[in-house]
């Protein structure tokens, strides 16, 4: 008997020895937050459960513990504890504290992920700087590249998650002709060729309402940059020639902006495009009124020298009651520095009302979350959230940059249609 007793003292008084939880804290004490999000997705692709802990120590992870997982946490770097089962419901009860701005969230599934991009097709080479497969590859969280071949065959219903980056869907190639290649051009042309189609622009248009049709009948849909604009300028324009000369050899449909049909878009409306013939081939050029930057050019509009003194704030949300844009908001830092794109930021004005904005400065909404039928989207306005001013012709090396918070906010983005979702109350 008195054996048994000093074992039963041994067990509960020594407890962290046999724990069998690992905690992943995203505060300070972090020493790669991105690759922390690779190890959440790596137990949930090994059908084992994970707890997103919201609001608690910058939105920790809890996992079962194991050897292996131990192993991988050492491994990729990152920091860990060992805690006992006592620990874990004593901290589980304090984030289920009515008082407390804090949950935690089931995520049970890893999402299966699609990156929409032209390195599918071709050399495309500026798109190696696309902020998604650059911490996709970092995190070494898998997915897929597709493009406009694979939508068009219906390979959408293949996954859970989908990017849309550096892309634009009204067929122009951007705007800007100093930056693709002709062989890039070339073989977007052969696909809509080869699919039937006269023009890029009416391929891109039935690209862009299959995506739509994705994220409407469940799928979730993540965008940046000019991808987040020309979705929604293609939808609107569906049957409305808004292509130059110069990209498509025929002219702007007159009175094409009065042409649009803004119920078609997801995030955007009443927004006005830009639809004068491009002269000069080296100045970027917008797509519409959508990317606050509008007709300031690449770089300029107000941005000073100093970059990293220009921030857009995160919002706070409920996690008990709203608690899809309290996961998408998790983070270390609620200040995230403003970063440019082709579409730096959205105009508040053609935000759609039943969009919810999660993050914007004082001139414009940067971050932003919608529903359509039974799927979801957010869109994130710029290019790489560690890069500044101009294009940047070689890709960010993330091994410089493990805690962005800017990069946070794609990862939360890769693991929340692992969560088992409630419906948003704001």
């Amino acid at each position: 008997m008195k054996k048994w007793f000093l074992l039963l003292i041994f067990l509960f008084g020594f407890g962290k020895i046999y724990a069998n939880s690992i905690f992943i804290p995203m505060d300070e004490r972090q020493s790669n937050h991105l690759k922390a999000y690779g190890i959440a997705y790596w137990i949930l692709k090994a059908d084992q459960e994970v707890k997103w802990l919201v609001n608690y120590q910058g939105g920790s992870f809890l996992m079962d513990y194991t050897a292996d997982l131990e192993n991988e946490c050492r491994i990729r770097g990152v920091a860990y504890e060992v805690i006992s089962t006592a620990d874990v419901v004593m901290l589980l009860n304090f984030i289920a504290d009515p008082n407390r701005n804090m949950d935690a969230v089931k995520l049970v599934k890893s999402a299966k992920i699609a990156v929409y991009s032209p390195v599918k097709i071709s050399t495309a080479s500026f798109e190696d700087t696309d902020a998604v497969l650059l911490v996709l590859k970092y995190a070494e969280i898998p997915f897929d590249v597709v493009y406009d071949e694979e939508i068009m065959r219906g390979d959408l219903l293949k996954y859970d998650w989908l990017h849309l980056h550096h892309e634009d869907f009204t067929g122009q190639y951007g705007k800007n002709l100093w930056r693709i290649t002709p062989e890039d051009m070339a073989a977007q042309e052969r696909i809509a060729k080869k699919l039937g189609f006269k023009k890029n622009s009416q391929l891109k248009l039935e690209v862009a309402k299959a995506i739509k049709a994705f994220c409407a009948g469940g799928g979730y849909l993540f965008a940046m940059c000019s991808g987040a604009e020309t979705i929604d300028v293609a939808l609107a324009a569906e049957g409305v020639d808004i292509v130059p000369s110069q990209f498509d050899g025929d002219g702007i449909e007159s009175e094409a902006q009065s042409k649009l049909d803004f119920s078609k878009t997801l995030a955007f409306g009443d927004f006005i495009l830009e639809l004068t013939e491009q002269t000069d081939e080296r100045r970027m050029k917008s797509f519409s009124n959508i990317n606050s930057a509008m007709g300031k050019g690449w770089g300029g509009g107000g941005w000073g020298e100093d970059d990293a003194d220009t921030y857009f704030n995160l919002f706070s949300f409920s996690a008990k009651w709203d608690i899809i844009p309290a996961l998408l908001t998790q983070n270390h830092e609620f200040q995230i520095r403003e970063f440019m794109g082709q579409t730096t930021a959205f105009s508040k004005k053609t935000v759609k009302p039943n969009v919810l904005v999660m993050g914007s400065s004082r001139t414009s909404d940067r971050y932003i979350y919608g529903e359509v039928g039974k799927g979801q989207f957010a869109f994130y306005g710029g290019h790489d959230p560690e890069g500044r001013k101009g294009f940047h012709r070689t890709p960010t090396d993330l091994n410089i940059h493990p805690h962005s918070p800017g990069y946070r906010l794609i990862l939360n983005n890769v693991l929340f249609p692992s969560a088992r979702k409630k419906k948003r109350k704001t």
